[in-house]
């Protein structure tokens, strides 16, 4: 799922995060000596004539060679490295260094807000600037290096968050396709640049497709029905595709309907979506999971072959070295899998998208003069604080005694605050800012304590942590100061040295910071503890611990790293220390019991500073690398229970309680909002943090941050992370009937906004729809205005609302705009299954305007003409796959190559919903593999309905092995719903009823 080097090459990362290596200029450039000017050179050419020309001055050995990550330099044409794939999700992140074994060196540039941030402005104009500043920096890096910064960018991630336990929660966008398909056309429109014929750098979307799901991320099927995958999961890749925003997709490791997604056929979709050459990736490690944990395939070279005709035209696998890859491909040649045209092909892909980055012009091209100074530049600077500001979401605003001073810009309401008042800054995040995976490194901090107390008298400060000491045998904990080394048991008594405070992160996991010199405990050399950390980070997190407590009054200490879930590890996760003080790994019996001493009380300590001011700022959330992320969803959404805690106590303290959540998915924060006044959440937002918070807590900028995904309520029932129907489970916005904390779509102001005059008119190829809306408060600001749509009646289960159009209007006290929005009729069309294309249904549609899917202010109807899907007709032969409905189905490939087919279990069924039988059908014809005897019954009504006759089915030899499995039926006539129920394990890929 994501572009990511080894393990192994994870920790190096960490080792060498923020290292940039300074290369001499030599290795940069091209080879020394000069290569003749040939055509492709020639800058006035047909793009393709260029292509053409060099490809076939290329042996095929060189193009071979040109199908890995890091494609050779070809010295007798004067062509260096081309590297694919540089981290730039918000902002640019890392790359890897072919010249030191593949290390990855972190940018210190401009980070921006992480993905679900920039989203949560539904501000496209301001996302495309964001992109704009990040395909400039990755030129900039570029130019310093080439060989490190390539220019093919993967990002952004456009994968829906269809469930906000999905640990990269961060990377995406929304809930929602419109939503979703719009900023990343922004994003990516930004990066490449508005000229014609060339890119400022080249976005790859990821992860191609249905790819929400860390557990098993690599060998989980996502089920996907036509309905869910033409009308929700597509659209979302193919929108910035379509508006020529992306140059190419990103497969995902995960299955799609049973094949895996680094073979599913390319050129059948994303291809067709432009008019463009696009050049196809795989995802890190993809193409050795098809014969290694997928085992699709039996060797390397009939994987190789698979991906390079299903559209993937560089595989990213085994860090620097291509050998293996080119081996395969030559294998695959030499076997007959693959031609030479279609390796021409891929290589044709990979030039078009090289050629148009200037690489083959004299000069570079229109941004080949951009240099390193613009990283990091003050306009960029400016951008981050107002995208940062932009992206924050008022979640609730009253006053101190409760819901009676509730809504926006009421008077009594406790935000925007007075500068004059004295303000204590509380919290485990207050004085902290994370990145994550995907983010470069600060070059500088501004952390919400800095912003605050540019704007007002900070009277308490405290992180509201709790300091302790841990003793065992009359010694103390101890760690070294300075750069920090590994702990023991040393010291009778607890000074700084064996002191450490406790961060709570939730589910009981804690990271210790050491107090000798600021740094967090790890584990160190696979075995002991050192506080050597400067912030948890790192593919396998080892700053994790949980303080366990035993009957006895103490507590056992318990390493709590990622790595511990890997099979590999073993029982020894506690730590123990020896006779002489050093410390190791062993299981719970062996362990050393702790003594748990508190040397200072974190809420005290915030009770007290709260107490002091007349309003207290407390900020919580998540630690990035700790709550979620890539490989590790989550289990819970509620915040830490000691934030929590914290909370409550600082509100019992101060009435006059801000929350600030920090944190980059949906959280369950019922009680602690039934408790504060005030709770304002952004994402993991950059070095402007702090500035672009305190603008918005003292109102110089008024919060217009809307959310892009449903907030469920504590205690609401999720559906499996790996059911992917949602519209079977009712998930997200389009399909939940549940009452959410907070809605999609909401958001809160300063101010307050009034809506007039609803109207709806045809027009061109569909509708307009147009409102006035006034601001009718005394102070400016940004409304996001949201369109709606819900289908009265259909054939299909339709959504409660589905978002068809927005705009962020700003507006002065007093002032009106008409906003108006296009409303195409094929807009409003489902994908109809028994047809296989999509149909508008004759309808009346409510039309829904407001400033989130829960508060609409203005409503209209339209009546829509279209065509009634006609019945079912089982005479020819149906697709298992376009069921009406299902229980257990699960939909598979039917070869490995291509089509669906749906995999039943006993007892399982699916359903076709209004069936033609005329005047009666006699019998069954099904299409169906299995690996041993078993049978579907026929029956009308339910699964239980009238049984109509039994196929038998035997053993085909296997499930890519199909037959035909007939028996004669009870006649039964008319329109009804008919249901094939399995009875022992098998799969279908078609059915047929004879009259």
């Amino acid at each position: 799922m994501s572009p990511r080097p080894s393990p192994r090459a994870h920790l190096r990362r960490s080792a060498a995060a923020g290292a940039v290596l300074a290369l001499a200029l030599g290795l940069c450039a091209a080879p020394a000596h000069a290569a003749p000017q040939h055509p492709f050179r020639d800058p006035s050419l047909p793009l393709q004539q260029r292509v053409d020309d060099l490809l076939g001055r290329l042996t095929l050995a060189e193009k071979v060679s040109w199908l890995h990550q890091y494609q050779p330099a070809v010295e007798r044409l004067g062509i260096g490295l081309f590297k694919t794939g540089t981290e730039a999700l918000h902002g640019i992140a890392w790359s890897t260094d072919v010249d030191n074994g593949g290390n990855v060196v972190t940018a210190r540039g401009t980070v921006f807000p992480q993905a679900v941030g920039l989203a949560s402005t539904w501000n496209p104009d301001l996302v495309e600037q964001v992109g704009e500043a990040v395909g400039t920096e990755a030129r900039g890096y570029h130019a310093e290096n080439p060989r490190v910064w390539g220019l093919q960018l993967w990002a952004p991630v456009v994968n829906l968050l269809r469930d906000p336990r999905w640990g990269r929660n961060e990377e995406g966008y929304s809930e929602d396709p419109l939503l979703t398909g719009a900023i990343s056309t922004a994003y990516g429109r930004g990066i490449q640049g508005d000229d014609p014929d060339h890119l400022r750098a080249a976005p790859v979307l990821k992860h191609f497709m249905a790819n929400n799901n860390e557990i098993r991320r690599d060998t989980t099927n996502s089920s996907i029905r036509p309905r869910v995958m033409h009308e929700y999961e597509l659209p979302a890749f193919r929108t910035a595709l379509a508006n020529d925003a992306a140059t190419g997709v990103m497969t995902a490791y995960n299955l799609v309907n049973g094949r895996p997604a680094t073979v599913t056929d390319l050129n059948a979709s994303v291809r067709r979506w432009t008019d463009r050459t696009l050049f196809n990736v795989s995802d890190a490690g993809g193409p050795n999971n098809l014969t290694g944990s997928q085992r699709y395939f039996a060797t390397q070279p009939e994987a190789a072959a698979a991906m390079i005709k299903a559209g993937v035209d560089s595989f990213t696998v085994d860090d620097t070295r291509s050998a293996p890859t080119v081996a395969s491909v030559n294998a695959a040649l030499a076997q007959g899998l693959l031609t030479e045209a279609d390796v021409d092909r891929a290589v044709r892909n990979i030039l078009s998208v090289r050629f148009r980055l200037g690489e083959f012009d004299p000069d570079g091209g229109p941004y080949g003069k951009i240099t390193k100074a613009v990283v990091d530049s003050p306009e960029h600077r400016r951008l981050n604080r107002r995208a940062a500001t932009e992206a924050m979401v008022l979640l609730k605003n009253t006053g101190p005694e409760g819901p009676a001073a509730e809504g926006s810009g009421k008077p009594g309401a406790l935000l925007p605050l007075d500068p004059a008042k004295k303000v204590a800054v509380i919290g485990p995040l207050a004085d902290t800012l994370y990145t994550d995976w995907y983010s470069g490194a600060l070059p500088y901090e501004v952390t919400p304590l800095d912003g605050i107390r540019e704007r007002a008298a900070v009277t308490g400060a405290t992180e509201g942590a709790d300091r302790i000491a841990l003793k065992a045998g009359g010694r103390y904990l101890t760690a070294p100061a300075g750069a920090g080394g590994d702990l023991r048991l040393a010291a009778a008594t607890a000074g700084e040295a064996e002191q450490f405070d406790v961060f709570d992160w939730g589910q009981g996991i804690v990271t210790l910071r050491s107090v000798a010199n600021g740094r967090y405990v790890s584990r160190a050399n696979w075995s002991t503890l050192a506080n050597t950390q400067e912030q948890p980070a790192g593919w396998f997190v080892q700053e994790q611990f949980k303080l366990e407590s035993q009957g006895d009054g103490t507590v056992l200490l318990r390493y709590a790293g990622y790595e511990t879930a890997e099979p590999w590890f073993g029982p020894n996760v506690y730590v123990r220390a020896a006779a002489d003080g050093t410390l190791s790994l062993t299981t719970a019996e062996n362990a050393t019991r702790f003594t748990r001493e508190t040397v200072r009380s974190g809420i005290a300590e915030a009770v007290a500073a709260a107490k002091s001011a007349d309003t207290a700022v407390v900020v919580v959330g998540s630690m990035p690398f700790i709550n979620g992320r890539e490989a590790h969803d989550r289990t819970d959404l509620g915040l830490a229970e000691g934030q929590e805690a914290l909370v409550e106590a600082v509100r019992e303290a101060n009435p006059n309680t801000v929350v600030v959540l920090e944190n980059s998915y949906p959280t369950t924060i019922d009680r602690l909002a039934e408790k504060v006044p005030a709770v304002l959440w952004t994402t993991h937002a950059g070095a402007e943090t702090g500035h672009a918070l305190a603008d918005i807590l003292y109102g110089d900028a008024n919060p217009a941050g809307r959310l892009t995904q449903t907030w469920p309520r504590e205690g609401a029932e999720l559906p499996d992370i790996l059911d992917y129907d949602i519209v079977k489970t009712g998930s997200t916005y389009l399909y939940s009937k549940d009452e959410p904390l907070y809605a999609f779509g909401h958001g809160l102001s300063y101010t307050t906004f009034g809506y007039q005059g609803l109207k709806t008119r045809r027009g061109g190829d569909g509708f307009e729809v147009s409102v006035k809306v006034t601001n009718t408060g005394s102070r400016a600001g940004d409304e996001v205005v949201q369109l709606y749509t819900h289908q009265r009646s259909s054939r299909v289960r339709q959504p409660v609302r589905q978002l068809r159009g927005f705009e962020r209007v700003h507006l002065a006290p007093g002032e009106s705009k008409t906003v108006t929005f296009p409303l195409k009729t094929a807009d409003l069309a489902l994908w109809d299954v028994t047809r296989g294309r999509f149909a508008v249904e004759p309808s009346t549609h409510d039309v829904l305007v407001g400033s989130s899917s829960d508060r609409i202010r203005q409503r209209a109807t339209l009546r829509v003409d279209g065509e009634r899907i006609p019945a079912r007709d089982l005479t020819r032969a149906v697709r298992a796959a376009d069921f009406d409905d299902h229980s257990g189905a699960e939909l598979v490939d039917e070869t490995k190559a291509s089509g669906d087919a749906v995999a039943l279990s006993s007892g399982e069924w699916i359903s076709f919903a209004d069936v033609d039988l005329g005047r009666g059908a006699t019998g069954a014809t099904l299409g169906v593999a299995a690996a041993e005897a078993a049978s579907v019954e026929v029956r009308t009504g339910s699964p239980a309905g009238r049984l109509l006759g039994t196929v038998r089915v035997a053993a085909t030899g296997g499930v890519y092995r199909w037959s035909t499995a007939t028996a004669a039926l009870a006649r039964a006539a008319g329109r009804q719903d008919v249901y094939l129920v399995a009875r022992g394990d098998l799969r279908l890929k078609d059915a047929v009823l004879t009259r």
